[in-house]
């Protein structure tokens, strides 16, 4: 008897690298089935045509070719199946995705909708309800060659910002701050979830996240993934199924967020050492900024242009865009209103990055055609003037 036991275990012992090596190619089948279903949420916006609606499609179904599991991109794929009328599709689909379990479906998460939508005649409120705000700065990794020295630090910096009475004027309880080891992809995907839920329709949102932004290697238009801090780099793969996709930025703003004023500052395109799986850093593009400012009253101000990297100074101890950023909320006692912020950064960090780092690095801002003059530090309840809408 004991020696039959002994000879099992011994024969399961055997079998132990086989399986660890099945899990590991699972795992990278996963990854690239992943950014298939990334890509295919890259493409869609209010106007998607048909044509681009069949390319989303088939590349969830490679997505779902790759990782028959990935509950997600069945989930997607069955979305974007009855965008295009394709009923007996989109149901099977479904079913997958029933049978899988996808957090998206979950959370009844829809790419096609918008959360803030231009209505006929609209006129905002001229006041603000309450202020929401989520700031994240990951500078501590997994892999400690990629560490960044300043980006948590920029964070508590900002954050506390927001809450100083003479200048944010946002409430501690409304303000949550994840930093380094607690800022794991889980964890910010349920902050994310959070803030969603939190905000009302007459609120202002801000959103701050400083990290390392890479794109995938055959894209170099601009930051798909944000590096968190259990992102594995070690190849394409484990990358793409363990970083936080930008998307999903992009999408609880386009999507879920129902205030009629959200602000996101980006600073992701940190160097450091490297960046891992032979990636180059990269900061947000165009459609990437045209996409996260559909709807009423979003503004997004990125730290660089696509083609240029964020610095970090060891002489002010802080990211240029962060260091400048914090000190333009501060002139008028954070009353200037969103343009004046963001020409003060923008002339600021190009003046101080090229004459420290003689480099170029200017920050870019978009702004949705319906966007609200947004005062970060305006009195929750005081008046807010509008903006008038862009030609």
């Amino acid at each position: 008897m004991l020696r039959a036991v002994i000879k099992k275990a011994a024969f399961l012992l055997s079998l132990l690298p086989f399986l660890l090596a099945c899990a590991a190619v699972a795992q990278e089948r996963c990854g690239a089935g992943k950014d298939l279903m990334v890509r295919a949420l890259e493409r869609v916006s209010t106007n998607s045509s048909p044509s681009e609606l069949e390319d989303g499609v088939q590349l969830l179904k490679h997505a779902t070719g790759e990782c028959s599991t990935l509950g997600d991109a069945w989930y997607y794929r069955s979305l974007f199946e009855r965008k295009l009328g394709h009923a007996s599709q989109a149901d099977y689909a479904l079913k997958k995705a029933q049978f899988n379990g996808s957090e998206a479906m979950d959370q009844k998460l829809d790419p096609f909708h918008l959360a803030a939508p231009p209505e006929p005649g609209e006129t905002l409120p001229r006041s603000v309800h309450d202020k929401w705000a989520l700031v994240i700065g990951v500078g501590t990794f997994r892999d400690p060659t990629i560490n960044l020295q300043f980006t948590a630090n920029d964070a508590v910096d900002f954050g506390a910002l927001l809450t100083n009475k003479a200048y944010g004027r946002f409430q501690p309880d409304h303000v949550h701050l994840v930093t380094d080891a607690q800022a794991t992809t889980k964890r910010i995907k349920q902050e994310l979830n959070w803030l969603a839920r939190s905000a009302g329709r007459n609120d202002l949102v801000v959103i701050y996240l400083s990290s390392h932004g890479t794109p995938r290697q055959a894209d170099i238009g601009g930051v798909n993934y944000i590096y968190t801090a259990d992102t594995e780099v070690a190849d394409q793969d484990s990358l793409f199924a363990t970083a936080l996709p930008m998307v999903d930025v992009v999408d609880v703003v386009r999507t879920r967020v129902q205030a009629r004023r959200a602000v996101v500052f980006l600073d992701t395109c940190h160097s450091g050492a490297a960046v891992g799986a032979g990636l180059k850093p990269s900061s947000v593009n165009a459609a990437t900024l045209d996409r996260m400012t559909e709807g009423v009253g979003r503004v997004i101000i990125a730290s660089s242009q696509a083609d240029q990297e964020s610095y970090e100074s060891r002489t002010i101890k802080h990211g240029f865009f962060t260091y400048n950023l914090i000190r333009a909320l501060k002139q008028d006692n954070g009353l200037d209103d969103i343009d004046k912020v963001y020409g003060y950064v923008r002339d600021q960090v190009s003046k101080q990055v090229m004459a420290e780092k003689h480099q170029q690095q200017t920050p870019v801002m978009s702004k949705g055609t319906q966007a609200a003059q947004i005062v970060i530090g305006v009195e929750a309840g005081a008046r807010a003037a509008l903006l008038a809408p862009s030609p």
